[in-house]
């Protein structure tokens, strides 16, 4: 490999072995991880498990007591200006001025970035546009929702095409609409090459954006991997829900023969299965259900989550 291969291969982003403790009480316990161009890359865990420690550290914003962060080759220091220029930090904390309007904000912060003149235009307009907020571009920000006030501060962690986008809980306290809104912008960013640093304690939000997924609890990543590669952890069984009138009895008999059913549970008006690739056996399932006498109303696949799986990696529900 020439180095110049070498070079295209490396990660945006590489983490360390991070370690960060206050007084006694170690917050960040030797995490790792990387991401490439286009990646998302999601921190999954409840509040206070070391989520935004980590990112305060990959920003540079604070040292760590041990390991390191390179940034496209550098390393990442809290003196590191010049590599703290490929960053856009996107905080849980809104960082705008509520008496400025949402242009005013961008271009008082894209000076802050070194953008001027032409480009400072250009891109903020293309920014207002990305973020939904064009026709509100002359309000003060204080007259904003919280969803609008939030795609605000994305819009101006984008002012200066940063390589590497971290956002920390970006969500949190917004309405439904804006939030699909700022999850759609995420995406958005991804597709277009943007490695992408998340953390969320949502679930359903680090299914649907990372490609990568870092469940860490206690400081800790309990485990890393693509969404089915995580729910592999748990087994990977699904549960297939029948509901019907008849034989459940001689039904359920009938199903516990089938091959890759592991087990059933027998109700008075329903069976639940657990079986290994539900919607795969489905057809079968349906069609043995019915030759024993059991006329269905209903079946349901209840696949395993990313809830599931941080149960069972740590023992409690993620929102504990």
């Amino acid at each position: 490999m020439t180095a110049a291969s070498q070079l295209q291969s490396a990660p945006i982003l590489g983490v360390n072995s991070l370690v960060k403790r206050y007084d006694n009480h170690t917050v960040v316990d030797d995490v790792s991880f990387h991401i490439e161009a286009g990646e998302t890359y999601g921190l999954l865990g409840p509040n206070g498990a070391g989520k935004t420690t980590i990112i305060s550290m990959v920003a540079g914003l604070i040292p760590a007591d041990s390991g390191s962060v390179e940034l496209m080759g550098a390393v990442m220091t809290p003196t590191s200006t010049r590599v703290k220029g490929h960053i856009g930090l996107v905080p849980q904390e809104l960082a705008i001025y509520p008496d400025l309007t949402a242009r005013e904000n961008l271009v008082f912060f894209g000076r802050l970035q070194g953008l001027k003149g032409k480009e400072l235009k250009q891109r903020t307009d293309l920014v207002l546009n990305l973020i939904g907020l064009g026709d509100r571009a002359r309000e003060q920000t204080k007259k904003f929702s919280g969803g609008m006030k939030r795609r605000l501060n994305i819009g101006i962690g984008l002012l200066h095409r940063p390589t590497l986008l971290i956002l920390d809980e970006p969500t949190v306290g917004v309405d439904p609409q804006s939030r699909n809104s700022i999850l759609e912008s995420v995406e958005n960013l991804a597709s277009e090459g943007m490695a992408v640093l998340y953390t969320t304690h949502y679930m359903e939000e680090a299914e649907r954006l990372c490609d990568r997924i870092a469940i860490i609890d206690q400081g800790r990543i309990q485990a890393e991997g693509t969404r089915n590669q995580l729910v592999e952890l748990t087994g990977g069984v699904d549960r297939i829900d029948l509901r019907g009138t008849g034989s459940t009895s001689d039904a359920a008999t009938a199903l516990r023969q089938l091959p890759g059913v592991q087990e059933v549970d027998s109700g008075p008006s329903n069976l639940l299965l657990t079986v290994h690739n539900g919607p795969g056996l489905l057809a079968p399932i349906v069609a043995k259900a019915g030759g024993a006498g059991m006329a269905l109303t209903s079946v349901e696949i209840v696949r395993p989550d990313l809830e599931s799986v941080f149960l069972h990696l740590t023992g409690k529900a993620l929102r504990d």
